[in-house]
């Protein structure tokens, strides 16, 4: 088996790690299940390669990720529901037809007419998918005006979601002050919660908080989820600088007591 620049050699790759008599023993006993947090995972990679501006790691990112969508269309495949063969096919009619101005004889001058079109298509694709699945004796529960909203993502890009979908109809703030003072009510009664000892109260109120927050950057043109990695960063980057002034004068991390960490903390902010 050699490399290639043909997708068809990594579908025989996985072809032969998915062989139960010849094949990679973990690769055989994966399911749908076991691979989707690996999917996730090799997902964010690529954000990560993207935002480090390291396109050498993103084209091996991407890779990973290409190798996922093969992973589960040969899971399907052993199954007989489709193959990688189909998957390409239903993106690119999807596609096709998402972009007649594109694609088609119908031309629409200006990004938000296109927008639109995009929005109306999407409608009646998914009235075409309730009506097959009821033709094949599936039971399709009532649908929502925010079921479309996926819940496998992760739960701050949903709660942006959620609210951008919402807004199309109105249901939103006009500007972020009022946000803000929502943010103070529900830190409010998270302090209540608090104070009541209530967990289940905590917990709901904490995501109100959140859910809250998300808002308000959305209003001020901020990812949540954009701006969480941001502090995650200088948050590791700020405890190595502590770890770091620690070792320099012959202590460890669990030697250290917190008034010291906090010093060093400080240090790394200033720097």
């Amino acid at each position: 088996m050699q490399p290639s620049r043909d997708i068809s050699r990594l579908i025989e790759i996985m072809t032969a790690l998915r062989d139960p008599q010849t094949g990679c023993p973990w690769d055989v006993e994966q399911d749908f299940a076991s691979i989707a947090p690996y999917t996730i995972e090799e997902a964010y990679e690529v954000a990560d390669a993207i935002e480090r501006g390291d396109l050498a790691d993103l084209r091996d990112e991407l890779g990973d990720l290409l190798l996922q969508v093969v992973f589960h269309s040969r899971m399907a495949e052993e199954q007989g529901a489709f193959a990688f063969a189909d998957v390409v096919e239903a993106i690119t009619t999807k596609m096709i037809r998402r972009h007649p101005h594109v694609f088609g004889p119908q031309a629409v001058p200006g990004a938000k007419l296109a927008k639109g079109m995009w929005e109306k298509i999407k409608s009646e694709e998914r009235a075409e998918k309730k009506a097959e699945r009821e033709a094949r004796g599936i039971t399709v529960a009532e649908h929502g005006y925010l079921d479309d909203v996926p819940v496998s993502h992760a739960a701050l890009t949903r709660a942006l979601k959620l609210q951008q979908r919402a807004a199309k109809v109105g249901f939103d703030w006009k500007e972020p002050g009022p946000i803000l003072d929502k943010i103070s009510e529900e830190v409010g009664e998270l302090r209540m919660a608090l104070d009541a000892g209530e967990t289940t109260a905590i917990k709901d109120e904490f995501g109100d908080v959140l859910f809250a927050l998300v808002n308000l950057g959305r209003h001020l043109g901020i990812d949540a989820e954009d701006a969480l990695r941001g502090t995650n960063d200088k948050f590791r980057k700020r405890f190595h600088h502590v770890e770091r002034a620690l070792n320099a004068n012959g202590r460890s991390l669990d030697e250290a007591s917190l008034d010291e960490m906090e010093d060093h903390w400080q240090a790394a902010k200033r720097a």
